[in-house]
């Protein structure tokens, strides 16, 4: 049972902290929701039914007290190609199931850690790639352009100088003047609101002045200048009742489908890999110093993208803009985070025709200042002064995952990061100090701790080369690994020692039987 202490931290911890805070984390959420559904090409309910499964149901599982979860930016290019890619959208839902039931198993079997295997360079390499491909989808829909492929049609044809001016004339007829004024408008407001206003007026976020602001200029072109009305396809056009269910209609019969779990493992991968991450990140923002179990909090994330598939949702993670945003708005408990998915409930059942106001240029907005956050030139600065070895990673992972997909780039990243890892194991195996004493030359070799087969060619190298009536002292009092290959070289070397006349001395290193031929 609660004890009374319990029951009356959470009742002042209410009043005082986290409704207030699940105010301003909803401002911030309705946007990101709508947003990230526009981006994933996705029906805009999937974000919302998404943002109330993460604030309501994942709380309750999860033992974070400050995160709060919902659709996130990292996975919209993920959801954009896998929703053209599989032959239906209930198939893709089908597939965050999947996915939820995948991060679950990972969450119970305690192997949360496999992140911090994934070097810190690849991250950020992936985050960058993300953060490009999202700026690059919101271009057209800044600009109102209704026509498909406008990179590699109208923008390529012009860079190209490939019919220019045909191509100038087209992108000009298909541009909405309206479209672009609301943009225009917006990123000043938002601009504006962050330098002047965000210090002295926390508890309201950036995201809803963007979404205030593009509302209003609608109306004034409305009213003004009618010529430049938006078409109801440049609107946000939500249903006045959510329904959450059938997110699997049709796909009964889908036994097995090797397109589909491959999205699925991607989607748990990254879903995964964002989660823990923001967790660590989250975990340092909170008063009181609590520490998130990772294996649980993928156990509750594996159960909100499972519910989530089955409602026809998003996949959600722990994402780090709601969950600054709540912990910068004063919250204590995870009370916060239900009381604002109620409140997209309420938003939805009693403001719809408000939400249905809202011009996708200004969500577009929104997404294209979530997407320089991720690829900011100033954490590219700082990788680039890092050196190569954290550069090069860094690079080859955003080339490899704008060519090819996102699990394969990241794969690729990994392996080049593990290149240097090996490059600098077969450098640091050991130490060599040469003296000479009289006509007696004296070679000692220390150990590193870890002494691995990648040591092999180089130690037979040095020891072939040692010239005959030599001393040699190998120290491996120090070590803590030596692999079996390094222990049948000494042995072997042992034996050659003699018929040079070399006097060897093997420290805290014993003996292996060696392959003879007989």
């Amino acid at each position: 049972m609660i004890s009374r202490r319990k029951i009356k931290f959470y009742f002042l911890s209410l009043t005082k902290h986290d409704l207030r805070a699940s105010i301003t984390v909803f401002f911030v959420a309705v946007p990101l929701c709508l947003g990230i559904s526009l981006a994933s090409g996705a029906p805009v309910y999937a974000g919302l039914i998404s943002g109330i499964i993460g604030g309501i149901f994942i709380p309750l599982i999860s033992r974070s007290p400050l995160s709060v979860s919902g659709p996130a930016a990292g996975l919209t290019a993920i959801c954009a190609s896998a929703i053209s890619t599989l032959p239906t959208i209930e198939m893709f839902f089908m597939a965050v199931s999947l996915a939820g039931v995948i991060q679950a198993l990972v969450g119970f079997t305690g192997l949360a850690g496999f992140t911090r295997f994934i070097p810190s360079s690849v991250i950020k390499g992936m985050l960058s790639a993300i953060g490009v491909i999202l700026i690059s989808k919101q271009v057209p829909l800044l600009i109102g352009y209704n026509q498909p492929d406008f990179w590699s049609n109208e923008l390529f044809n012009i860079i190209t100088f490939n019919h220019v001016y045909s191509s100038l004339s087209s992108l000009y007829e298909h541009t909405s003047r309206g479209v672009l004024m609301i943009s225009i408008f917006t990123l000043m407001a938002l601009i504006l609101w962050k330098k002047f206003a965000a210090v002295r007026i926390p508890f309201v976020p950036a995201s809803f002045i963007a979404v205030l602001t593009g509302i209003v200029i609608v109306h004034v072109i409305k009213n003004y200048f009618p010529a430049y009305q938006l078409s109801s396809r440049q609107l946000v056009n939500i249903p006045s009742s959510l329904q959450i269910s059938g997110g699997w209609t049709g796909v009964q019969n889908v036994v097995f489908n090797a397109e589909l779990f491959r999205i699925a493992l991607v989607i748990a991968m990254v879903a995964s890999l964002e989660t823990l991450l923001s967790i660590e990140a989250i975990d340092k923002l909170d008063p009181y110093n609590r520490a998130t179990p990772h294996s649980r909090e993928l156990v509750a994330q594996g159960a909100g993208n499972f519910l989530c598939g089955l409602a026809g949702g998003l996949p959600v993670t722990s994402v780090i803009v709601r969950s600054a945003a709540n912990a910068e708005a004063g919250a204590r408990t995870r009370l916060s985070a239900i009381l604002h998915g109620i409140w997209i409930i309420a938003a939805i059942y009693l403001a719809a025709r408000f939400i249905n106001m809202i011009p996708l240029a200004a969500l577009g907005i929104i997404l294209l200042r979530t997407g320089y956050n991720l690829v900011k030139p100033k954490m590219i600065l700082a990788v680039w002064k890092q050196g190569r070895e954290q550069f090069l990673p860094f690079f080859i992972t955003i080339i490899a995952i704008l060519t090819t997909d996102l699990l394969i780039g990241v794969l690729i990243g990994v392996i080049y990061s593990v290149y240097f890892i090996v490059k600098h194991t077969y450098r640091a195996g050991f130490t060599i100090t040469e003296t000479d004493e009289g006509h007696i030359h004296h070679i000692r070799i220390d150990l590193a701790l870890n002494v691995s087969f990648l040591n092999k060619k180089k130690l037979i190298e040095l020891l072939d080369g040692i010239k005959p009536y030599s001393v040699v002292v190998v120290d491996g009092t120090r070590s803590i690994y030596i692999d079996h290959d390094i222990l049948e070289v000494f042995s072997s070397f042992k034996k050659k020692a003699r018929s040079k006349h070399i006097e060897l001395h093997l420290k805290g290193i014993r003996e292996v039987e060696t392959m003879e031929v007989h």
